[in-house]
């Protein structure tokens, strides 16, 4: 599965289409040729997983551990789901989940103002350009209509009302683009990209995936950009590469910080509503609609080097979503935070000339109400917590369940002794078939199902023994740290 990347420069527009080989002659702007062109310018059971940020390519028979580390998912993801918005090597490749927006990538030269204008001149020129041919119209009729009166025509100015009530998409954009960010992340070596976050609460965290600041953990340079322009250096508090999900803080936070209010994403239902902001291909502040397309959707993603994979529950919406919006906020009708959007399901061919694929309407994002578990240990103590069930299964892309195997990760028991398996009565070639009420049709998304849990949780586990099933309670372990 393709990766994407963030940070990537903003795509030349087309340049203004050339009046109509019949319309009348415009006339032209003052200081211009008559007849001139207008300048040129530019501006995740379901589906086999998907390959997001950080699903490096690994063997199709492994036996991660649902306890983290899991190996990373087999290079054609076994859930064709999109590990959506990751950061990761360009979208390269055949159709698959891109990793969360914002990967690694040579970090660009500085934007010059030259390149900005250069976009906002095109524009203007192809403005400029409509206009003429609007008033050389309009003239010519006025003339060719004159009947000896006057050709001075009156327009009336309509005020109305343009108040927007509370629950439409411009009130509730005004009300959260304040809270977010656009962060860039460099490593010291120069690469890095750009992704979004959001405001966590008033002491200056933010909330955003791993992979957007992966670059920055270790070293580096972090900033946050708000929408006024104020620009603050930050660093990393914490990072859980499993969840995808990252906290870093302001350094100097402004005193006038709003935390989003979050919502509950258990309570989401397909259809809803969905807001998504972010920095789509650097485009700071960007704002786009959909809905809630589907719920629960397994997502493995990586940056394609191979690395650890994170795997999620996802909440999938149709909401556009491109590289340089993971780690933004993807919000309900009211402005509610309900998810953390980290992935996308994207085309091979890049477009716009960049070989980095875009939306094309499947996105995925982190349920909330895990992100916010996250985000609060990682606040607390640094370090990310993860449910397990102490037990190693298999990647491959079966879809009739997470077959426990036979050997564990680097020759150990491929069911903990002692452990919350082995108490169940689990043992090596049991396929579990569901956890509670949810299908399992693989191991990754076994292991992102349980993820959505914490430890300590009792969960009902299905499962098939030599051609029988068969149900057993398990109460979940825990694993600290990504290591």
């Amino acid at each position: 599965m393709s990766t994407e990347n963030e940070g990537t420069a903003v795509p030349p527009a087309p340049s203004a289409p050339p009046p109509p080989a019949d319309a009348p002659a415009a006339s032209a702007p003052q200081g211009a040729h008559p007849g001139s062109a207008p300048a040129a310018g530019h501006p995740y059971g379901p589906p086999a997983p998907q390959t997001r940020q950080d699903a490096g390519a690994g063997e199709s028979s492994s036996a991660p551990d649902p306890s983290w580390p899991p190996p990373p998912p087999p290079s054609t993801p076994a859930y064709g789901g999109d590990g959506g918005v990751g950061h990761g090597a360009a979208g390269q490749g055949g159709g698959g989940w891109g990793a969360g927006w914002g990967s690694t990538y040579q970090q660009p030269a500085p934007k010059n103002g030259r390149r900005r204008g250069g976009l906002v001149a095109a524009v203007l020129v192809a403005a400029l350009a409509a206009g003429g041919l609007g008033g050389g119209l309009g003239y010519t009729l006025a003339r060719e209509n004159d009947s000896g009166g006057s050709t001075t025509v009156s327009s009336t100015t309509s005020g109305g009302n343009v108040k927007r009530d509370p629950g439409t998409v411009a009130a509730v954009a005004a009300a959260a683009l304040p809270s977010t960010v656009t962060i860039e992340a460099a490593s010291s070596s120069g690469e890095g990209g750009t992704g979004t976050g959001f405001v966590f609460d008033k002491q200056g965290h933010i909330v955003t995936n791993n992979h957007v600041v992966a670059d920055a953990v270790d070293g580096g340079n972090l900033s946050a950009t708000f929408p006024d322009g104020k620009k603050y250096e930050a660093e990393v508090v914490g990072n859980a590469q499993g969840y995808d999900v990252a906290v870093i803080k302001l350094k100097k936070a402004p005193s006038d910080l709003k935390p989003l209010t979050l919502g509950n994403s258990d309570d989401v239902a397909v259809g809803d509503s969905t807001i998504a902001i972010g920095a789509p291909f650097g485009l700071s502040n960007t704002v786009t609609t959909g809905i809630i397309s589907a719920k629960n959707r397994p997502v493995a993603s990586s940056d394609g080097s191979g690395s650890k994979a994170s795997y999620m529950s996802a909440l999938q919406t149709d909401a556009s979503i491109n590289p340089g919006n993971s780690g933004g906020p993807l919000l309900d009708a009211q402005g509610n935070v309900i998810g953390i959007n980290s992935a996308i399901q994207s085309t091979s061919n890049g477009g716009f000339g960049t070989g980095q694929a875009g939306s094309i309407g499947l996105g995925f994002a982190i349920p909330i109400n895990q992100a916010k578990y996250v985000a609060q240990e990682l606040i607390e103590t640094g370090k990310p917590v993860y449910a397990k069930i102490g037990a190693s299964v298999s990647l491959e892309d079966t879809a009739n369940g997470a077959k426990i195997t036979e050997q564990g990760v680097g020759g150990t028991e491929p069911v903990d002794p002692g452990g919350p398996a082995d108490k169940a009565g689990l043992k090596p070639g049991d396929v579990i078939t569901k956890l509670d009420d949810r299908v399992i049709d693989s191991g990754p998304t076994l292991i992102g199902e349980i993820w959505t849990h914490k430890p300590g949780d009792e969960v009902t586990v299905t499962y098939e023994r030599g051609g029988k099933e068969y149900t057993t309670e398990l109460t979940l372990g825990s694993r600290v740290g990504d290591s």
